[in-house]
């Protein structure tokens, strides 16, 4: 239902391509039938989530209003729209920026409409940093006219020089970005050397003074409403295993409790894929004095036990040991184990990686440099084969250990690249360029193995791992954003700039084929390619936005009346520009970076604490050594190791001799997400026979609300 659901939004926003303006045009016809079936599916998705909630909760609920909603006007505009084109009269589908709705509002997409959430509650405290701002740059800006519109400056082009309000606004917001400085300012600098101040002092304060504060607030808004979140998710998650442990809980002696198999069964139903040994561990933790029921306080963190990723291994004995066990037992053998599974191997080989990136950036024309990519190629296959030869091999190459299957990959693409490259290199009538610019790429890849032996860079690396989740739920925060604003931007703006190719004998092609921007500085910078007149395009001008750097000269006109779209349209244009580049750059840009903070803090506050729980105490205390010859009916037996005997690292298993059995061992002692530590350290202050506030107190809960000081979190930011 999720695929399906992602499938047809992801279907209807793509019709924007087809659709005048297109980049790919299809008929109306053919866009709007698709539009028609995918709203189907919109409606049949809804009509399904109605027959599975109570009709109270649904009709409350506002995203299946807004749904609803823009079902409707979707069809009322389509209806519209093609009656008036068969009439032949232009008209404007108002309802296409409305798409995004979908894929906000549907139950699948719960983590956008947090952003969103996040947006929303951080808007009154940004409005009043943000008011104060704008007095600051219409202060300033009275200043700037005061000052230099009586002087008769001209600006580079011969224009007149802050003569006129509205335009210097619009020049000293741009200034705020830097994206027009140090052009707006010399003028007056040329002038006298003594009006740099005031320029100055007005980047000071407005660039560097309030785009902070736009930050403080956004960061500290968002922690708070993040924290609030975490703590309905907290009582809500509390709740819901309480109501489970009321419905399946006998009487045993003075206490409630849940007998095994019946626990079993649940697990059975609820985690189908986690193997029969994982589900013993999991029973073993639940049940330590092994009694045959679970108590309440065990089966209420049973949702964590769920959460935590555990390997389960087998431990197996190398082939080379069974098939030739003399020899691989031998003292020369282990001689080779012991050199291998020191840290000095490790260090000898991130040498000969940096000794390598010299040789990288050497002149390849030289043969001597040549013969030596042999050499290190030849070190890199040996070190593969000795760590084969050491480790066994499975193991080597289980689905955790990343860093062995890229080396082996990068490796091998190497050696395959490095033959095809020197093979061809004697048929003169081939070009093998494209064979080289492969082996460069995987050459330099080599290097970033180094990054896996320096703390720090795993501490950098583990972070923008963490991040990648909510990185994805941004992009789709910034896809409805950006999709809305395209939308907007080529109803307004299509037509208006034409992009010639540079072969093209048009007259016209010289001032992007509208006569206003004749000699404009838009049409000298050869910005024609950056108009509205498709999604992709228009996707591509609004990067450039994000990204400030010469977004002033799109729109330059603004101020000039010389160049850009709104010479070609209004100069009421200015704020489709202004209002995009306070809601990407001044909100959600912001709102990222303040999360990129949080991963940060909280991933260096547990690499020197090493938070952890006790349930991941527990399961590590049980689980990375767990061995057993065979599982009969489902029972482990007692046959454990301490904790110190790490089976699941290389070295562990090489080093002893160990029977065949199972292993288990955490993935991770870190916290995935930021989301996932905020939701443990807050759980920690509730006691776990505390079931939290009623369903409708926890949906009501505010940021605001007055709770016991969290001292683990404040300490983790």
């Amino acid at each position: 239902m999720q695929a399906a659901t992602y499938f047809f939004i992801f279907v209807d926003l793509s019709l924007a391509l087809f659709e005048e303006p297109a980049a790919y045009p299809l008929p109306f016809l053919a866009t709007s039938l698709v539009e028609v079936m995918c709203l189907l599916a919109f409606f049949g998705r809804l009509f399904h989530f109605a027959k599975v909630t109570p009709r109270d909760v649904f009709w409350r609920d506002a995203k299946n209003i807004c749904i609803m909603i823009a079902i409707l006007m979707t069809l009322v505009d389509l209806i519209i729209y093609g009656s008036l084109r068969i009439s032949n009269i232009q008209s404007v589908r108002w309802s296409r920026p409305m798409r995004p709705i979908f894929l906000i509002n549907f139950a699948e997409s719960r983590q956008i409409r947090r952003a969103f959430r996040s947006i929303r509650n951080t808007l009154p405290e940004i409005t009043y940093v943000f008011l104060l701002f704008m007095f600051s740059v219409l202060m300033f800006s009275l200043m700037a006219l005061k000052l230099f519109g009586d002087r008769n400056l001209k600006t580079v082009d011969g224009l007149p020089y802050f003569t006129d309000y509205l335009s210097i606004v619009f020049e000293m917001y741009v200034l705020v970005t830097t994206a027009n400085s140090p052009d707006v300012m010399m003028p007056a600098y040329n002038f006298s050397g003594w009006y740099c101040l005031f320029f100055i002092t007005y980047v000071v304060i407005n660039t560097y003074i309030f785009m902070s504060v736009f930050l403080a607030v956004v960061y500290n808004n968002y922690r708070k409403h993040l924290k609030n979140e975490i703590r309905k998710l907290v009582y809500m998650k509390r709740r819901k295993m309480v109501e489970a442990f009321n419905l399946l809980k006998v009487k045993e002696g003075a206490e409630f409790v849940i007998k095994e198999d019946q626990w079993k069964n649940l697990i059975k139903l609820v985690a189908p894929d986690i193997s029969t040994s994982h589900r013993e561990l999991l029973l073993r933790i639940s049940d330590e004095e092994q009694k045959g029921h679970v108590d309440k306080k065990s089966f209420v963190r049973l949702a964590d036990l769920l959460n935590i990723q555990v390997i389960t291994m087998k431990l197996r004995s190398h082939p080379l040991a069974i098939w030739f066990p003399h020899m691989y037992n031998s003292v020369s053998s282990l001689f080779i184990h012991s050199i291998v599974q020191h840290k000095g191997f490790v260090w000898m080989y991130d040498v000969i990686i940096l000794i390598n990136a010299v040789f990288i950036a050497l002149d390849e024309k030289n043969p001597f440099i040549s013969y030596a990519e042999w050499v290190f190629l030849s070190l890199y296959i040996v070190e593969i084969l000795l760590k084969l030869y050491t480790y066994e091999p499975r193991t080597f190459f289980a689905r955790n250990q990343f860093w062995n299957w890229f080396d082996t990959f990068i490796i091998i693409a190497a050696l395959i690249a490095t033959v095809l490259n020197t093979t061809l290199k004697s048929v003169t009538v081939y070009n093998s360029q494209q064979v080289l610019d492969i082996v460069f790429i995987l050459r330099v890849l080599r290097l970033i193995r180094i990054i896996d032996s320096i703390q720090r860079f795993r501490v950098i690396m583990n972070t923008l791992i963490n991040i990648v989740p909510t990185m994805l739920t941004f992009g789709g925060l910034a896809l409805v954003v950006y999709y809305i604003f395209a939308i907007v931007g080529m109803e307004i703006f299509q037509g208006k700039v034409q992009f010639f190719a540079g072969n093209t004998t048009a007259e016209h092609a010289s001032y992007c084929g509208n006569p206003s921007l004749k000699d404009s500085a838009f049409a000298h910078s050869k910005y024609c390619k950056n108009n509205f007149n498709n999604i992709v395009s228009s996707f591509i001008v609004l990067m450039e936005l994000t990204v400030v750097n010469q977004w002033h000269v799109l729109d330059l006109d603004f101020v000039l009346l010389a160049s850009g779209f709104a010479l070609v349209t209004h100069e009421a244009a200015k704020l489709f520009f202004i209002t995009f580049h306070i809601v990407v750059v001044i909100m959600i840009i912001n709102i990222f970076v303040a999360f990129i903070l949080e991963a940060f803090f909280v991933e260096y506050s547990l690499e020197k604490s090493e938070v952890e729980t006790a349930i991941e105490k527990k399961i590590q205390e049980l689980g990375v050594g767990i061995q057993e010859e065979e599982l009969r009916d489902g029972k482990l037996i007692d046959n454990m190791e301490t904790s110190e005997n790490d089976l699941g690292s290389e070295e562990g298993t090489a080093t002893k001799k160990k029977p065949k059995g199972l292993m288990f061992k955490i993935a991770s002692k870190r916290y995935r997400t930021v989301d996932a530590l905020l939701q443990r350290m807050f759980e920690a202050e509730i006691s776990p026979e505390e079931e939290g506030p009623s369903l409708d107190e926890i949906l009501n809960l505010s940021a605001d609300d007055i709770y016991l000081k969290n001292p683990t979190f404040d300490n983790a930011a």
